[in-house]
């Protein structure tokens, strides 16, 4: 995947969100931050860090993956930098006092953060060798069609 035009989907995605993000926090986000009560005002402001902790530390990875792909570094040199940067966690849960009430579009934004992150996150694991890929289902209908007209005429 990295080294398809999956990786350039993925990058492009994780940068358009960042700078939505960010355009957010500072424009629209701070205004409607402003009229938050103080419970709600304090998981914004909870929120938003890890927001954006989660998202500088995506474009780091999205960064060296992209100098590695145009040979800018090399793959060993990428894996050097990234061990200087962990990953933070997910929440496990969303929710509590003040969660209902956080404008729209910033529960939006951690949410499609979330979803990125995860994706990343499980990329990272692959290429470090702690998890597999997901296996192929070779048994689509085609190939499960193709694999009977082998078996009933035999080889050509």
């Amino acid at each position: 995947m990295m080294s398809s035009g999956g990786f350039d989907l993925l990058y492009r995605e994780g940068m358009s969100l960042i700078e939505e993000v960010a355009a957010y926090l500072d424009g629209d986000g701070r205004a409607e931050s402003a009229a938050l009560d103080r419970e709600a005002s304090f998981v914004y402001a909870t929120e938003s860090m890890r927001l954006t902790t989660r998202l500088m530390q995506l474009a780091s990875w999205l960064l060296l993956h992209r100098a590695v792909n145009e040979g800018e570094i090399s793959a060993e040199q990428a894996l050097e930098e990234k061990a200087k940067v962990k990953f933070s966690a997910l929440p496990s849960e969303r929710g509590g006092p003040g969660w209902d009430d956080l404008p729209e579009r910033m529960r939006g934004y951690i949410q499609k953060g979330d979803r990125l992150f995860a994706r990343v996150v499980k990329f990272d694991k692959i290429e470090r060798g702690e998890e597999e890929l997901p296996a192929a289902n070779p048994q689509n209908g085609v190939s499960a069609q193709i694999d009977r007209l082998k078996q009933a005429f035999g080889p050509s």
